[in-house]
């Protein structure tokens, strides 16, 4: 009787020690889990941040760049159109006082 309630109490034991260290190693690899997932989701946050600042600065390059074109092609127009107008008045002025010395001398000579 005695060796049997000895055997029944080291089995109880031993099952309550088996049970105790399969809860621990559970609570253990939960954690690791928890952890892992973690660092997974903080590594994409910072990933989809990069990304979009990335994104933001190629988008402000972009309109800068295109700012710029837009104030070149304004000059160069600009230059051009006051170009033409001061050449048109020059030729302008050169036939007027061109026809105006015919003249002059039309009425000079007759």
């Amino acid at each position: 009787v005695v060796v049997v309630v000895v055997v029944v109490v080291v089995v109880v034991v031993v099952v309550v020690v088996v049970v105790v260290v399969e809860v621990v190693v559970v609570v253990v690899v939960v954690e690791v889990v928890v952890v892992v997932v973690v660092e997974v989701v903080v590594v994409v946050v910072v990933v989809v941040v990069v990304v979009v600042v990335v994104v933001v600065v190629v988008v402000v390059v972009v309109e800068v760049v295109v700012v710029v074109v837009v104030v070149v092609v304004v000059v160069v127009v600009v230059v051009v159109v006051v170009v033409v107008v001061v050449v048109v008045v020059v030729v302008v002025i050169v036939v007027v006082v061109g026809a105006l010395v015919v003249v002059v001398v039309i009425v000079v000579v007759f």
